[in-house]
């Protein structure tokens, strides 16, 4: 490998190479046909693969979100899911995902805190190396991000995040650390600064990452994120999206001057040869992974979302065990969220919802109960008929001027252009569709948008206005454009005539339409005394509560951890006339429940992905084990959480001055009690852990299941230094082991304990103190029934395994 990417850099000229550093398209690395080099797609991946463009018409598997992901503490299911990502990626023609997104939760009301895996390092750690190995096994590149400390979402372009070396390498670094063991070829650099310097030009990209690590593939800067031409100088090597504007004749020129070393773009067009090599877009092509039929990844995305809910608490009532009557309350139950929102969005072909998925099986009554909100939702496509084809959809125009370039047929009413190719260089783009009401009344009729904005209804200009945006983030532009819309009276039946035409003006960007509605509804009132009766009524009752896109999404964070609406409201109320309530909460991040020690059951599910209804369905039933742990830690309130802005001063630096005490370890810290500690699950059995022994760096314990049916479990391994002369959290986490069995049988555990979880950084770099750790094995950080101590060797000091 290295003859032939010596050779082919040594037949590149100073401006080829320059084109190599720099991307051809937003999502698209430059390709050079005179080496035999093709031009490299690369896709947001988090949670599916959306591919090159957003465009419902080629559609993506709706995985679960990270922190789904993360809870269910499976190695081997992450490797399964690797195998479903790199599939997808082929069959977009996608050479690398920009994912997993391995930043921490530092603080709960991190906006992009679902997309992120865990609050722990070692959790994280585990979950990211099994996903990198898993994808690159099949020869599409893992892309981890965002490196480093890009843990909220408040001023994330201009934040300076201050913090400690040590909490730097044991917490932050340490899942990237881990990601190049596991061998990733390719790392996103963040938009944030650390101590003082912009990530694509922080001196970390050199140490430790491609000195200390030995790092050998590409840096890739996050879109946007390079800030001056003399940046090609440090670490970052590819400038996106593309064409680079600073890293074009700029860049150029200043290599001809001598202001830039050509020796530092060689090194850059070096490790971007190796990496086209990797992934077969230079000599021989990369293995084609096994393509997934609909039916098995259905099949995989179903069982990973089972797997990762977390049942927090059950008096019993769950499994249910056929009801006569069940009320399933909730607009979170006929319109959920399936993903969390921002670059980790794709467009499934389908969805399971939670009313689809229950009551498929179970005799439900179903009342929304509340309103969704002030937010109107995008218009189903089902209601619309484009006028040019006759069949359900939209029409959409692409114009210069008044000449029409082309017109496509869509089949989303919510469309996002920043990367589509019709809509480049365009002066407007029109979308028109036929609205058919499908129930008598009011319907309120709009646009989200920003930019010059015209509405038009059979005919009648009903808005005319250049919209401006909310905030100044290019994702809360994309993905929270503000709303403007008009109240028509429509018997059901009726046809109405839509008209949407935006142009940018004022220097706002043209990025997306999106056509939203809201039908005819009862009062607040009327509709949520109609779910108190049903649940009145019932025998169960079902509440499916959660947040919105508004709430939790990539570019913003939250603002506190209150379930939107009257949510909690409508929980309090059932759960008075219905002892059988179980609420289901759909966050992606942990939200305040002041109703949790007044129901019967509270399940967990995160943002699951497309299959959440059938998923749903399976553990409500018994059919599967809840599997999931929390990843994270779930506070009574905001005022019990002890690491929680996310906001930089004025002078635009945030501190992290608690240091390595982060989720848990600042938890354990303060000495307050959580509602649910991290770790923390139950499942439809019970079980008993004896008999722990430890062989160097492995402990070995016997568990039982001690209930009436099969189950799974995760056994989990904690160290602590009571005596140590070192600041350390009062325990933190060392390893993990997922097991299962079947009722009255028995199990082994085996936990390998990492090196480097006995380790300290000093300004010496990695020392082990001497003298024993008290390991302590058990189901969560606050349930640890098993205790001995330990002696690691420093023979492996700085060894991160």
């Amino acid at each position: 490998m290295t003859d032939t990417v010596d050779s082919l850099l040594a037949s590149l000229d100073l401006p080829a190479k320059i084109l190599l550093i720099s991307g051809s398209a937003f999502f698209r690395f430059a390709g050079d046909p005179d080496i035999g080099l093709a031009e490299m797609p690369v896709s947001d991946g988090p949670s599916g693969v959306r591919g090159e463009h957003w465009d419902e018409r080629d559609s993506s598997v709706s995985l679960p979100s990270g922190t789904a992901l993360a809870a269910t503490w499976d190695r081997e299911l992450l490797s399964r899911v690797g195998g479903l990502i790199a599939a997808e990626a082929r069959r977009k023609d996608v050479y690398a995902v920009l994912g997993p997104t391995i930043n921490l939760q530092r603080s709960p009301i991190g906006g992009r805190h679902f997309e992120c895996l865990s609050e722990d390092p070692l959790l994280t750690a585990e979950i990211a190396d099994a996903y990198v190995r898993s994808v690159q096994a099949h020869g599409v590149s893992a892309c981890p991000k965002h490196y480093v400390a890009n843990d909220s979402e408040t001023d994330r372009f201009t934040v300076d995040v201050q913090v400690s070396d040590r909490a730097l390498r044991e917490v932050y670094l340490y899942p990237f650390e881990r990601s190049v063991q596991a061998g990733a070829w390719m790392l996103m650099a963040a938009y944030n600064a650390v101590n003082g310097a912009t990530m694509t030009e922080n001196r970390l990209l050199d140490e430790p990452l491609k000195g200390e690590w030995g790092f050998d593939g590409v840096v890739v800067s996050d879109w946007s994120a390079i800030r001056s031409t003399a940046a090609a100088a440090d670490g970052c090597d590819v400038a996106m999206p593309g064409p680079a504007r600073l890293w074009g004749a700029p860049l150029l020129d200043a290599v001809r001057a001598g202001r830039i070393p050509e020796s530092a773009i060689d090194d850059k067009v070096r490790r971007i040869l190796r990496f086209a090599q990797r992934v077969g877009a230079l000599d021989d092509p990369a293995p084609v992974p096994e393509p997934f039929t609909d039916a098995a990844a259905q099949g995989l995305v179903r069982e990973a979302a089972a797997k990762a809910m977390v049942l927090v608490r059950n008096d019993g009532v769950l499994p249910l065990a056929n009801p006569a009557r069940v009320a399933l309350l909730g607009t979170a139950a006929g319109e959920p969220r399936y993903m969390g929102g921002g670059s980790a969005t794709v467009i499934p072909s389908h969805t399971s919802s939670p009313l689809d998925g229950l009551s498929a099986i179970l005799p439900v009554t179903y009342v929304a109960g509340v309103h969704a909100g002030d937010e109107l939702s995008p218009v189903p496509t089902g209601l619309l008929t484009d006028p040019a084809t006759g069949r359900s959809g939209l029409s959409v125009r692409y114009l210069d001027g008044e000449e029409i370039r082309t017109t496509e047929h869509r089949t989303a009413s919510r469309l996002m252009l920043f990367s589509h190719p019709p809509a480049a260089g365009v002066t407007a783009v029109e979308v028109h569709g036929r609205l058919r009401a499908d129930v008598a009344g009011d319907w309120q009729i709009g646009v989200a948008g920003v930019g010059a904005v015209t509405l038009t209804l059979n005919g009648d200009t009903v808005l005319d206005e250049l919209i401006e945006p909310t905030g100044s983030d290019p994702a809360e532009i994309a993905l929270k454009p503000p709303q403007r819309s008009v109240t028509r009276g429509l018997a059901a039946g009726e046809e109405l005539d839509i008209v949407v035409r935006t142009a940018p003006d004022g220097g706002l960007p043209l990025i997306g339409v999106t056509l939203v509605a809201r039908r005819p509804q009862r009062t607040a009132d009327e509709e949520f005394a109609a779910a108190v009766e049903a649940a009145r009524t019932a025998e169960v009752a079902i509440v499916v509560v959660g947040t919105t896109e508004q709430i939790e999404s990539e570019g913003f964070d939250r603002t506190d951890l209150r379930l939107p609406g009257r949510q909690d409201e409508l929980v309090a109320a059932v759960a008075a006339v219905n002892p059988r309530t179980v609420v289901v909460v759909n966050s992606g991040s942990p939200v305040e429940m002041p109703w949790r020690d007044d129901v019967a059951a509270i399940l967990l599910t995160w943002f699951p992905g497309q299959e959440f209804g059938s998923a749903l369905a399976d553990v409500l039933t018994g059919l599967t084990e809840p599997g999931g742990r929390l990843p994270n830690t779930w506070p009574v309130t905001i005022a019990d959480v002890p690491v929680l802005r996310t906001a930089p001063g004025a002078d635009q630096t945030l501190a992290y001055d608690e240091g390595i005490h982060v989720g848990y370890r600042a938890w354990l810290k303060s000495g307050v009690e959580p509602a649910y500690p991290f770790g923390h699950g139950l499942g439809y059995t019970s079980w008993q852990l004896r008999d722990l022994s430890i062989a160097g760096r492995t402990a070995v314990v016997r568990i039982r299941n001690t209930g009436r049916r099969s189950g799974r479990q995760v056994v989990q391994a904690y160290l602590s230094r009571p005596d140590s002369a070192v600041d350390r959290p009062v325990r933190w986490l060392a390893g993990f082991a997922v097991v299962e069995a079947d009722a009255g049988e028995s199990a082994t555990a085996v936990i390998e304990l990492p090196q480097r979880a006995f380790e300290h950084w000093t300004d010496d770099g990695w020392r082990v103190e001497p003298g024993a750790f008290r390991l302590h094995i058990g189901t969560s950080v606050a349930d640890l029934p098993l205790v001995a101590d330990v002696r690691p060797s420093a023979e492996f000091a700085g060894v991160a395994r």
